[in-house]
């Protein structure tokens, strides 16, 4: 173990644990060598935290003059003056600072006494999470900023969750990342919309906040390009509000866009309508997966995700996919309650997808009477249809019968070539039995049975 170059330890150790350093202690008793190896690398020892303050001076000793990553419960470090005057001559090199946990960020200069006394000129990354609701979201511009927004103007990441909004903060224009959580007073559309403008390098935007009513479709519209951003988050009570604000956002290509919208059913409530770039920069989708209890939408392209989600209960409707680009729509997935699983539920699915090969029906423990028929009788909706797989179902004897019936028809129809049919179940005991497998491949030129967690690549 000795012949092992130092970098491959160093390697070793960052594997372990790139965050907290406790775990590579131990490493450093195995021998000498080890020992020298893995303390001389910086990087190891550069995260600081008060959940292992008694490490904090020789992680300081360690990382040299390595950048820190700082975090900082302020009911763990309170009246602990023996952290504080450890830190402090160190505060210039701190590039990440998180502060959690604190009842108001006015009075974290008191509880951390002299540790804003210095600049934090290489601090690139903050967070700060409040315990309660701020009692003003937008202090005035003239109120003073409390002291840890002094040391913001070269922020690439900033996380904050209740905490008020200082003008400080609206004057930051090289965001890359962004994430605003536990927000219940509303935002200001038209600023929020103008403070994302100011910041074009944005890659990553997640939003659990709300919007000022009626004020969405009272700004003049404008569009932001963010040519950067691969990822949008939105956290929403009103479909209104990620409607409005997917209206006033341009993206280019590639992009992971997840809405999350708690007064709705249906994700075309929460998307522009008629179609805006946002439609178009998800294009081409070629796989849909929808599922009920919770409602969940999943379209998944080339080069984009888009994710739509409804907490609260579904009522048993069909999914609306109209406000997505589904022209190239190959597969589709649905996970839904058996009293969901209609026979006009197929029909929307087939009139929606008109290039629809693969068919994907998971856990359903007893289909409803006519799904079959639908089945049988779909080529003059769906010709392209060619694969259909029934992942984790429960087959009792009527719905057996009613499958095989519904083959014989397809069978002795000249419009209506067979199908790849796919059995797939976790366990053997949701498969159909043995005889009927042999019975259905008969009939069925392919007959896939699967003992599996997952689907098998169904293309």
């Amino acid at each position: 173990m000795n012949r092992l170059p130092p970098e491959v330890l160093t390697s070793c150790a960052t594997f372990v644990s790139d965050t907290d350093p406790r775990p590579i202690v131990p490493l450093t008793h195995v021998c000498r060598y080890w020992r020298t190896s893995i303390s001389s690398n910086p990087r190891s020892w550069a995260s600081i935290s008060t959940e292992w303050r008694r490490l904090a001076p020789l992680c300081l000793e360690r990382a040299r003059a390595a950048p820190l990553a700082v975090d900082i419960t302020i009911p763990d470090v309170k009246g602990d003056q023996r952290f504080l005057q450890t830190l402090l001559p160190h505060v210039a090199r701190i590039a990440h600072l998180s502060l959690t946990e604190y009842l108001s960020i006015g009075a974290v200069a008191d509880d951390l006494p002299c540790f804003f006394a210095s600049p934090m000129p290489n601090l690139t990354s903050l967070e700060l999470r409040q315990v309660e609701k701020p009692d003003e979201l937008f202090p005035s511009s003239e109120a003073p900023a409390p002291p840890v927004f002094q040391s913001v103007s070269r922020l690439k990441s900033l996380h904050l969750t209740r905490t008020p909004l200082y003008r400080a903060l609206f004057d930051i224009a090289s965001l890359v990342e962004l994430k605003l959580t536990g927000y219940t007073k509303p935002f200001h559309f038209g600023t929020f919309i103008g403070f994302l403008a100011s910041n074009p390098n944005l890659k990553t935007v997640a939003l659990d906040v709300k919007f000022v009513e009626g004020s969405v479709w009272t700004v003049p519209v404008r569009t932001t390009i963010l040519v950067h951003l691969r990822h949008l988050s939105i956290t929403c009570a009103k479909p209104v509000d990620a409607k409005g604000l997917l209206s006033c956002i341009s993206l280019r290509g590639g992009n992971r866009l997840e809405v999350s919208c708690s007064r709705c059913t249906t994700f075309a409530w929460c998307l522009p309508s008629p179609p805006t770039p946002i439609q178009k920069a998800l294009a081409p989708i070629t796989v849909v997966k929808f599922r009920t209890a919770p409602t969940e939408i999943h379209a998944i392209g080339g080069n984009s995700f888009f994710s739509f989600r409804c907490p609260g209960p579904m009522l048993p409707r069909n999914p609306e996919l109209y406000p997505l680009p589904t022209a190239s729509v190959r597969e589709f997935h649905a996970s839904v309650a058996p009293w969901a699983l209609t026979p006009m539920f197929l029909v929307s699915i087939f009139t929606q997808l008109p290039t629809l090969e693969t068919l994907a029906l998971v856990d359903v423990t007893h289909p409803t009477t006519g799904i079959f028929d639908s089945l049988a009788e779909e080529p003059s909706l769906c010709p392209s249809l060619k694969t259909i797989a029934f992942h984790n179902w429960i087959f009792t004897p009527e719905a057996m019968e009613e499958f095989e019936g519904a083959v014989e028809r397809r069978k002795g129809s000249a419009a209506a070539p067979l199908y790849r049919v796919v059995f797939v179940s976790s366990t053997s005991g949701g498969l159909p039995d043995h005889a009927l497998i042999q019975q259905l491949r008969q009939q069925v030129p392919c007959v896939d049975v699967r003992v599996d967690d997952k689907l098998p690549d169904l293309s």
